[in-house]
């Protein structure tokens, strides 16, 4: 179970150093109930580090909840397993040292602060710092990430944990959110200055007058319907477009929610055909929708999967690819080759930074332009 500090964390490390008054006002608010989008992050946390703890297979976690939250196929094979896969690509030659899920904090130089690390580690003299997210809404940046940095500074202050990044000459960070992988290298100087501005912020947030601040830091802060500075700028807002509303503009607004609800609708529609046949929309792309692994001919996989040994009683209803695989490593039999195929149930509009890769359209493209040529 992760753990956190009341004070400051690993995720609150970016609010709490542009703005220490956050801190005493957080502590006014009630906890909110944690999010099914919340949940279903911790339950992936807990069994990608059972997984790397106990070395058994992902699928053998197949229907482990969390607070409600399954782990389903569908989060096995878009989440859980990417997730997995990153680190052949950040340790290809399997030399790396590491401890999953560690509590890490500053000791007596800043009591009560702490958060839990998803993996820390060493290859030579290269100290790694690996966090998982598996949200889809926000993409994170590798670079300068405040959060990183925490468990980094706060993992050199921990005795189980210092034999990471003691003395190392360089460390990589990597942000891993499925699908995507993102690095940054920095070192032991970049984390001191981080732990100086850290300590400073954490001793003004003690203090009765500590500075507020807005920013972009306010986004996920638990403390903006207490805030003064972000109350008082909603609140004016709110009184002088009270003040100069129209009422009748206003009915007429309303009266054309349903034509403008139509007419997005329609304007999606249109953008995706016109996309789909090969014509630029500026600032937009389209993108795959997430791949789901099928069997490339359900006859053939089961006919070869019962060549292998298996009993016609376990495959008298074939099973999906990855329950498949779970009853196979039962019998320590490896999955025949060319049988799974990975794919996309099509396309969908998204805005041009979105981080997923732009679908290639040259099928439709080279088929129209041989058209013309008829």
């Amino acid at each position: 179970m992760a753990q956190h500090s009341n004070i400051v964390g690993g995720s609150t490390a970016n609010r709490v150093i542009n703005c220490p008054g956050s801190v005493a006002l957080v502590q006014q608010v009630p906890s909110k109930p944690s999010s099914i989008y919340a949940d279903e992050g911790t339950l992936l946390h807990h069994v990608i580090a059972a997984v790397l703890e106990t070395g058994k297979p992902p699928e053998d976690f197949l229907g482990t909840f969390y607070n409600g939250i399954e782990l389903t196929e569908d989060r096995l094979e878009s989440k859980l397993l990417p997730a997995l896969a990153a680190l052949d690509e950040i340790d290809p030659d399997k030399m790396m040292e590491y401890d999953v899920e560690k509590v890490v904090g500053f000791g007596n130089t800043l009591p009560g602060v702490f958060g839990s690390a998803d993996l820390v580690g060493r290859i030579g003299d290269r100290g790694i710092l690996v966090d998982w997210k598996f949200g889809d809404g926000v993409a994170v940046e590798a670079e300068e990430n405040p959060q990183a940095m925490f468990y980094i500074a706060a993992a050199l202050h921990t005795t189980a944990t210092r034999w990471a990044f003691k003395d190392v000459e360089a460390i990589d960070v990597y942000i891993v959110q499925p699908p995507f992988v993102k690095k940054w290298t920095t070192d032991l100087a970049r984390i001191k200055r981080f732990e100086a501005d850290l300590i400073l912020a954490v001793r003004a947030s003690e203090q009765p007058d500590a500075p507020l601040a807005t920013g972009d830091h306010c986004r996920w802060c638990a403390a903006k319907s207490v805030c003064p500075l972000v109350n008082g700028a909603v609140e004016r807002t709110r009184r002088e477009n009270i003040k100069g509303a129209n009422i009748f503009r206003l009915s007429e607004a309303l009266n054309q929610i349903e034509l403008l609800e139509g007419w997005i609708r329609d304007a999606k529609e249109t953008a995706f055909e016109l996309m789909e046949a090969g014509t630029p929309i500026p600032g937009w792309k389209l993108v795959p929708k997430r791949a789901t692994r099928q069997w490339m001919n359900e006859q053939t996989a089961l006919t070869a999967l019962t060549e292998t040994g298996c009993s016609a009683e376990e495959l008298t209803e074939l099973k999906s690819p990855a329950q498949v695989e779970k009853v196979l490593k039962k019998h320590k039999i490896a999955m025949p080759e060319n049988l799974i195929t990975a794919v996309s149930s099509g396309d969908t509009l998204a805005p041009a930074d979105d981080p997923r890769p732009a679908s290639l359209q040259v099928g439709k493209q080279l088929a129209s332009a041989l058209g013309k040529l008829v």
